[in-house]
């Protein structure tokens, strides 16, 4: 009975930290859930859609989502300025329903012109979208808040991600057109719902476009299409070596997966027993890592820490080879574990310099100058891991390995230039 009691004790607590506080905070919560279902049904389903049901040739599947995807790098940062003169309220609310009509309108494709089309409309959408959530953050939290509050929605997005990905399963398992039209639908619907979410929010004063003497946001220079962000060269690379450390990301999906299976003798059901673990671990500490991350100094440091646990990893996968089936399981499983720790240090790590370093009214374009350092793994990451991992085996995972260690080493110096250039270029606060 005791020991029911202190586990149930140790539940409510964890419950208490991931939940967010009544108001804003929580409707966050509730659209993250409502977005990352969607995600998880359509993610899931959508190679089966695209090539069976509406008969896109696999090639040419990759080829559109490539373009797509490069399309919405392109848009990510007039958007995000935009967000800065209307609000990141008001243009992530047209997002989601210019989303809605789009997933519908995967259902009216007949050809692959009419296919790469709506996928470059919906990857605009899609990537600009987590730059105007955060800035949405910022504005109905504020800073005390901000790196907390992004922890709890990772946590929620992975909870809600698992969930679509399981109705998705039950939809390609029915092996109907029907089924897996209904799955985009409901992504469609979702996107409504959270257009509703997000007209049940209330700004709070000076929320909205914020301006100030350093960085007037209604006025700067060049309209929505020029981006000082962009000219902030410290900034982007601190951005760009951040994107580069979420490397993890194809790690876990793409160069693990292949590993296990061309690599090692470890049975091939450890891929999706792996990729569980971890949705599970960020689920459950996620919050917690991030208290550490609050100013850019701690996110600094979380940053080197990140890059050193994600090369321990690498360096543990080398030996999982070749071993027999029981020693390759254990050293991926402890490899798997190392990896989950950079991967909580990252994700904190991009919170609290993606908002702690930007200045302040101008959230939306700084933090779209920040995901394209996402970018760099979206594009080269795939090719890179099928390289080192399939291509060169353990010579691979040492050249990943000190990959990440150097970049965890260059985060903090990047970081110290970047508040001194700061503190000799705004003006003291009054």
């Amino acid at each position: 009975m005791a020991e029911e009691r202190r586990y149930g004790a140790v539940l409510r607590a964890w419950f208490r930290e991931t939940l967010p506080a009544a108001g804003n905070a929580r409707r966050l919560g509730v659209l993250t859930l409502i977005q990352s279902l969607g995600l998880g049904v359509f993610l899931t389903s959508s190679a089966v859609f695209f090539t069976r049901t509406i008969g896109i040739p696999a090639q040419r599947v990759g080829l559109a989502l490539s373009v797509a995807g490069l399309c919405g790098l392109l848009c990510t940062v007039p958007i995000g300025r935009l967000a800065d003169r209307l609000g990141a309220g008001r243009v992530l609310t047209a997002n989601f329903l210019l989303a809605a009509v789009g997933f519908t309108a995967y259902c009216l494709v007949d050809g692959f012109a009419a296919f790469l089309a709506v996928a470059c409309a919906i990857a605009v959408l899609e990537t600009s979208a987590g730059a105007l959530q955060a800035s949405l953050t910022d504005a109905l939290v504020g800073e005390a808040e901000r790196v907390r509050v992004s922890a709890q929605m990772r946590s929620l997005f992975n909870l809600g991600f698992l969930g679509g990905a399981a109705l998705a399963g039950a939809a390609i398992a029915a092996g109907t057109s029907t089924a897996l039209y209904a799955t985009v639908l409901a992504n469609a619907a979702l996107q409504l719902v959270s257009v509703a979410v997000l007209l049940g929010m209330r700004l709070p004063a000076g929320a909205g476009p914020r301006a100030t003497a350093a960085a007037p946001a209604a006025e700067a220079p060049g309209g929505v299409l020029r981006s000082a962000a962009l000219r902030d060269v410290r900034y982007v690379a601190v951005a760009l070596v951040c994107g580069a450390l979420e490397l993890y990301h194809p790690l876990l999906t793409v160069g693990l997966p292949l590993w296990i299976v061309t690599g090692t003798d470890a049975p091939a059901l450890l891929v999706s027993g792996l990729l569980i673990l971890d949705t599970v671990l960020v689920l459950l500490f996620q919050v917690t890592v991030s208290k550490g991350a609050r100013t850019p100094a701690g996110a600094a440091r979380m940053l080197r820490w990140a890059g050193w646990a994600l090369g321990a990893s690498c360096l543990v996968f080398a030996v999982s080879g070749g071993h027999g089936a029981l020693l390759d399981s254990a050293a991926l499983l402890g490899g798997a574990l190392v990896l989950v720790l950079g991967e909580l240090y990252q994700a904190s790590a991009s919170w609290g310099l993606s908002f702690g370093l930007a200045p302040a009214g101008r959230q939306g374009e700084y933090q779209a100058v920040f995901s394209l350092g996402r970018g760099f793994q979206q594009f080269a990451g795939p090719w890179l891991m099928t390289s080192l991992v399939v291509g060169a085996a353990g010579t691979g995972w040492l050249v990943l390995a000190a990959l990440f260690a150097l970049l965890g080493l260059a985060a903090p110096p990047l970081v110290r230039g970047l508040e001194k250039a700061r503190a000799r270029t705004e003006p003291a606060p009054a």
